[in-house]
């Protein structure tokens, strides 16, 4: 893990249950709910599959997070996307939100911070914005085993304003690294 800091590039919102979000220049995040106005934030699950699994579950995807680096690899393979497109909340440069162990937390500005809670699973619903997204989001390791490339999720730890430029330190949690999974 070399990389503890970076920049939020964009932050996106949608009160409805849409794949992609617009732009905004900020977002207000509560604590222990997420993104105001968006239609995931609560402290219970907001996805609609969730809900239906469970209503009462936590809400362990308050915020989504995806790397731009990600979105600079989907543009080489063919793919026109930009930032909130994919269903994200805060768009990061700089950071391998992939490669942060479990419970990393990451500053976002000068308040804000989020807690990792796992890796976004992709879903169908990808292949709405272009065919084969969702294919292109799941790789593979050296195992053969998928590897969800389609960012990460948070819960919410200290709110406040979160800006297209913001800084995000990322800090680390003590003990074992326990590497994500999908949440």
């Amino acid at each position: 893990m070399t990389d503890l800091s970076g920049t939020v590039l964009a932050v996106s919102v949608s009160a409805t249950h849409t794949m992609s979000k617009p732009n905004q220049a900020s977002i207000r995040v509560i604590e222990g709910l997420g993104v105001e106005g968006d239609a995931h934030m609560g402290a219970t699950v907001k996805h609609r599959s969730r809900v239906r699994r469970n209503p009462d579950e936590p809400n362990l995807r308050q915020v989504h997070l995806i790397h731009d680096e990600l979105l600079d690899e989907l543009r080489e393979g063919g793919f026109e996307l930009e930032p909130g497109q994919m269903g994200e909340n805060v768009t990061t440069r700089g950071v391998d939100l992939l490669g942060l162990p479990l419970g990393a937390r990451l500053q976002l500005g000068a308040n804000v911070v989020v807690e990792v809670t796992g890796l976004r699973n992709p879903c169908a619903q990808l292949d709405g914005i272009q065919p084969d997204l969702m294919a292109a989001v799941i790789g593979k390791d050296d195992n053969g085993n998928p590897v969800f490339k389609a960012g990460v999720m948070s819960i919410v730890v200290a709110g406040g304003e979160v800006r297209p430029g913001d800084e995000i330190k990322v800090v680390l949690p003590a003990g074992t690294y326990v590497p994500l999974r999908e949440v």
